[in-house]
C-alpha cells in the first residue's frame, strides 16, 4: 500500500511538473506575444496599456479554467488509484501581492499629490492663509532709514545754523530801512547771499558788482554791509579797498596789485582757520588800474584751492551809469515800469550793462550784475530827514523841502522827478545848517 501511494504521488509530482513547465512556457509565449504586439502597436500609450491588461487577464482566466477542468477530471475517474494532489503552485498570490503593491504605489502617488496642495483649516467656512514669517533683514533696513534721516536732518540743521551765524535777516531789515528806492537791488543781493551762505562747499567765490549813477547809494550800501559783517565775522575778515586811497598813483599799480594779492591771501587763510567767509569790498572800481583788475580776475576766475572759493567779493562803481540814466528817462512813462516796479531794473538793465562791461574787462564776466536806479525828489527828502535827525536838528518839513529844492533834477518824465546827483550833496548841505 505504501508502494502504491508512493508511486501515485510520484506520478502526480511528474504531472505537476509538466503542468508547471507548460504554464511557464505559455507565460513566456504570452509575454513575448505582448512585447511583439506592443512593439508593433501604433496606438496611444493609454490604449496599449488597456490591451495589455486585457490580454493578461484572458491568459490568467484560461489557465485557471484549464486547471479546474484537470482537477475535476482526476477526481471523477472510477477505478483509478486515489492520488493526493500536492499543493499546486499558481501565480495568484504573486498577482494579488502585485496588485496590492500597485494599489499602494497609486495611493502613495495620490497622497503625494494631495500633499502639494495648500490645505486650510475648517474655521466656520473661512480660509485663513498661512502666516508668513517676517525677515529679520527688515529691521536692519528700518534702522538704515532712520540713520539716513537723522544724518540729513542734522545736515539741514547745521546749514540753518551756518546761515543764522551771519544774521541775514537782520541785514535785510537794515538795508530795507536805510537804503532808499533800491528794493530790487536789495532783494537781488540778499538772494545771492542766502544761496551762497547756505552751503559749506562752493565751486567758485561769490562776485557781485553793483552799478549806478552818482549819489544813488552804492558806497552807503558797501558801508552797511561792511559794518554788519564786522559784527558777525570780525574786523580782520572784512576789507574795504578804496582805489584812490590805497593806490592813488598809477605808476604804483604793479606794487599795489602785489600788496593787494598778499592781503587777500592773508585774509583768506585766516578765514579758513576760523571757518568763516570773509567779505572783500572794492569801491570806486572805475578808477582801478588794469594791473589790479588782472590780479582780482586771477582770484575769481582761476581754479584756486578751497579757501579761495569761500570768499565774497563786492565791486562798487558807476560804470554804465549813462545806460541806466538813459534807459530810465526814456522808459519811466511806460506801463511796464509802473507794473513791475523795482524788479524792472534787474530784468531790463542787467543785459544792457553786461554788454557794456564785458568790453572793459573779463572780470565782470564772472560777476553778478546789480543795477541801482535814479532817486526821485521824495527819496532825496528822505535822505535829508535821515541826516538832519542824525545830526540832532529838528526835522522841520518846510526846511527839508527847501533843502531838497536846491538839488538839480532831470525834467519830469511820466510823473517822476529824478535827481541828477541823488543824495550826494545831502551831507554837505546839512553841515551848512
Amino acid at each position: 500500500m505504501s508502494d502504491h501511494d508512493s508511486s501515485a504521488s510520484a506520478s502526480q509530482t511528474g504531472d505537476f511538473d509538466e503542468d508547471t513547465n507548460s504554464e511557464l512556457e505559455a507565460d513566456r509565449d504570452d509575454r513575448h506575444k505582448d512585447r511583439h504586439v506592443s512593439s508593433l502597436s501604433s496606438f496611444s500609450s493609454s490604449l496599449r496599456a488597456v490591451i495589455r491588461i486585457k490580454q493578461k487577464y484572458q491568459a490568467m482566466k484560461k489557465r485557471r479554467q484549464d486547471l479546474a477542468l484537470s482537477l475535476t477530471a482526476a477526481g471523477t475517474q472510477t477505478g483509478a488509484p486515489v492520488r493526493t494532489s500536492p499543493k499546486i503552485f499558481t501565480f495568484d498570490a504573486l498577482n494579488a501581492s502585485a496588485d496590492s503593491s500597485l494599489d499602494n504605489t497609486i495611493y502613495q502617488k495620490k497622497k503625494r499629490r494631495r500633499k502639494k496642495r495648500v490645505l486650510f483649516p475648517h474655521n466656520g467656512g473661512r480660509r485663513v492663509p498661512p502666516k508668513q514669517e517676517r525677515s529679520r533683514a527688515q529691521h536692519c533696513l528700518y534702522l538704515l532709514f532712520a540713520i539716513v534721516f537723522l544724518q540729513v536732518y542734522n545736515a539741514i540743521e547745521n546749514l540753518d545754523d551756518h546761515v543764522l551765524k551771519y544774521d541775514l535777516e537782520g541785514l535785510e531789515k537794515t538795508l530795507r530801512r536805510e537804503v532808499f528806492a533800491q528794493q530790487g537791488a536789495v532783494e537781488g543781493l540778499m538772494s545771492h547771499l542766502q544761496d551762497y551762505l547756505s552751503t559749506y562747499v562752493h565751486n567758485k567765490p561769490l562776485v557781485v558788482s553793483v552799478h549806478g549813477p552818482s549819489g544813488v547809494g552804492k558806497s552807503f550800501l558797501g558801508r552797511l554791509l561792511a559794518g554788519h559783517f564786522r559784527s558777525v565775522v570780525g574786523d580782520a575778515l572784512v576789507l574795504q579797498y578804496y582805489v584812490l586811497h590805497h593806490c592813488p598813483q598809477e605808476a604804483d599799480a604793479v606794487q599795489c596789485a602785489q600788496n593787494l594779492c598778499a592781503l587777500i591771501s592773508q585774509i583768506v587763510q585766516r578765514a579758513e582757520e576760523e571757518e568763516k567767509i570773509p567779505l572783500l569790498i572794492f569801491d570806486e572800481v572805475e578808477y582801478m588800474q588794469q594791473e589790479i583788475l588782472d590780479a582780482l580776475w586771477q582770484f575769481v576766475a582761476t581754479k584756486q584751492s578751497n579757501e579761495y572759493l569761500n570768499v565774497i567779493y563786492l565791486f562798487l562803481s558807476n560804470l554804465g551809469h549813462e545806460q541806466i540814466t538813459k534807459h530810465l528817462l526814456h522808459n519811466s512813462s511806460s506801463d511796464s515800469v509802473t507794473a513791475s516796479g523795482h524788479g524792472y531794473l534787474i530784468k531790463e538793465l542787467t543785459p544792457i550793462l553786461r554788454n557794456t562791461l564785458d568790453k572793459l574787462h573779463p572780470l565782470w564776466a564772472e560777476a553778478d550784475i546789480l543795477p541801482l536806479g535814479l532817486l526821485e525828489k521824495v527819496h532825496v527828502m528822505d535822505c535829508f530827514l535821515e541826516e538832519i535827525t542824525r545830526e540832532g536838528f529838528y526835522p522841520d518839513h518846510a526846511n527839508i523841502e527847501r533843502l531838497a529844492g536846491e538839488i538839480e533834477y532831470y525834467p519830469i518824465v511820466g510823473g517822476h522827478e529824478y535827481a541828477q546827483t541823488g543824495c550826494k550833496q545831502v551831507v554837505a548841505k546839512v553841515n551848512l545848517l
